[in-house]
């Protein structure tokens, strides 16, 4: 080779974010790493198929749908296309294989469930679940599909675990639409949220955390919140800056002398923001950046809040974050918890940033494993394609780890595959693998017990604040 172009080569592999080594044994570590996946196919023709697809998905073509998998493989694309929209095989033990396998190797006590809505944009009406709705990939309401992911992160890493497609309800209600499209029977209507919650009661035990988080279309939902305390459960949810909330420990206002005490009037959480003094904001370290940590400006209260028209009859914590931008202006973030009193602001802020890292999840699994670029017009279709679309997702996370971690070990455990040994409980964990129970009494009142009167919250936050 000329000395010009070992010069340039050698350039190239300095820029390389992928060291040349990193890539070799990347067929048998991605063939040993499927086998788990592709054991509850029944068929050898299903497997080769499941395992066709994948590697298609993590390849480099510029539409990864069926038709062009096949090509890739040079195979007849009616074979792929059948395995894909026909073939009656059952989706879910694979994504139980995938929870099973995020939550070993990622599993941390303290770790973080998040969902996430996300819409996909689509022409025509005889795609199953499509229709005129809000598509967040688009910002603006138009023609989509739309699907609740739910995410894990901790400080190992962030996957996506599992996904179910939100069906409206004029499509839950029209049988011939359901029945072209292949709707099981037993499929009803459910709210983004009550798809959530299914996610949560089926994935959640193999998934060790202390947190659930999600965005505003999640956390606007007082129903929701109250059936994440009715399980348990420590929420971290974001709200529209609409949100009314009354503020439990703000004096109160004085009363005419006698009968009941006035109470603090319900004001929108962008005001209640807009009013604190520059003292009252603590400056927290959310991640590193290229230039230095990641910094942002956090206060909080104790409040009662009203959402949807709906006053919630528990106490719950209003957080805020505020970040400064390029041109000097504040971006706020309002969210609600369940939490204790004593939680540091920094643990806040972690669980807070953990949805970024899930839309980072989603963007991954989109931009390099095809999980948008389906053309399938079924539910059994559109299933299948999601599944094997989070298994390779989750396959270029694996490979993401090896390369930052050099240790020789890593070869063996890439696959996935190489200890199948059953997932043991976290230290610290009850043998279900969910997290110990918050032990304050704010805590302890809302997680699932007799809820706190609202009248008892406003001393504990007037001695917390």
């Amino acid at each position: 080779m000329e000395r010009r172009f070992r010069v340039r080569l050698d350039e190239l592999l300095e820029d390389a974010e992928v060291p040349p080594g990193l890539l070799r044994g990347v067929l048998p570590r991605l063939e040993a790493f499927l086998e788990p996946f592709v054991a509850s196919l029944t068929r050898a023709e299903q497997r080769l198929n499941a395992r066709h697809y994948v590697q298609g998905l993590l390849s480099d073509l510029g539409g990864k749908n069926a038709e062009a998998i096949a090509y890739l493989h040079d195979q007849e694309r009616q074979a792929l296309q059948k395995f894909l929209g026909q073939s009656p095989w059952d989706h879910d033990p694979l994504l139980d294989e995938l929870a099973d396998q995020v939550g070993r190797e990622l599993g941390e006590p303290d770790g973080i469930l998040v969902f996430d809505p996300s819409g996909f944009p689509k022409k025509g009406s005889a795609s199953v679940g499509v229709g005129r709705q809000w598509c967040g990939r688009l910002g603006k309401v138009d023609n989509c599909q739309v699907a609740v992911y739910l995410g894990y992160a901790s400080r190992q890493e962030h996957a996506l675990v599992d996904v179910r497609l939100y069906l409206p309800k004029d499509w839950a209600n029209d049988k011939k639409r359901r029945h072209k499209a292949g709707v099981p029977k037993p499929v009803r209507f459910r709210t983004r949220h009550q798809l959530a919650l299914e996610m949560l009661d089926q994935r959640g035990p193999l998934l060790p955390h202390a947190w659930v988080a999600g965005d505003d279309e999640m956390g606007r939902c007082s129903w929701f919140r109250q059936e994440l305390r009715k399980r348990g459960e420590c929420y971290l949810l974001a709200v529209p800056s609409n949100t009314q909330v009354r503020d439990l420990a703000a004096p109160l206002p004085p009363g005419p002398g006698r009968g009941r005490p006035r109470r603090a009037r319900f004001v929108g959480v962008g005001d209640w923001a807009a009013a604190r003094a520059a003292a009252a904001w603590q400056t927290v370290a959310v991640r590193d950046g290229e230039k230095g940590p990641v910094l942002v400006q956090g206060a909080w209260t104790l409040v009662q809040a009203r959402s949807e028209g709906r006053v919630s009859e528990v106490a719950e914590l209003l957080v805020v974050f505020r970040e400064q931008q390029e041109d000097g202006s504040w971006r706020h973030d309002y969210l609600l918890a369940n939490a204790p009193l004593t939680t540091p602001l920094a643990v806040f802020a972690r669980v807070f940033k953990a949805e970024h890292k899930i839309e980072e999840c989603l963007q991954r699994a989109k931009g390099q494993a095809g999980l948008a670029d389906y053309q399938v017009r079924t539910w059994e279709g559109w299933h299948h394609h999601q599944a094997l679309a989070l298994v390779a997702t989750w396959f270029l996370t694996q490979e993401a780890r090896r390369g930052k971690n050099t240790d020789a070990r890593a070869d063996r455990a890439a696959g996935a595959a190489a200890e199948r040994g059953h997932p043991q409980p976290c230290p610290g964990l009850p043998p279900g693998g969910a997290p110990p129970p918050h032990r304050e009494p704010l805590a302890e009142a809302q997680r699932g017990g007799s809820l706190l009167p609202l009248e008892a919250a406003q001393p504990l936050a007037a001695a917390a604040l």
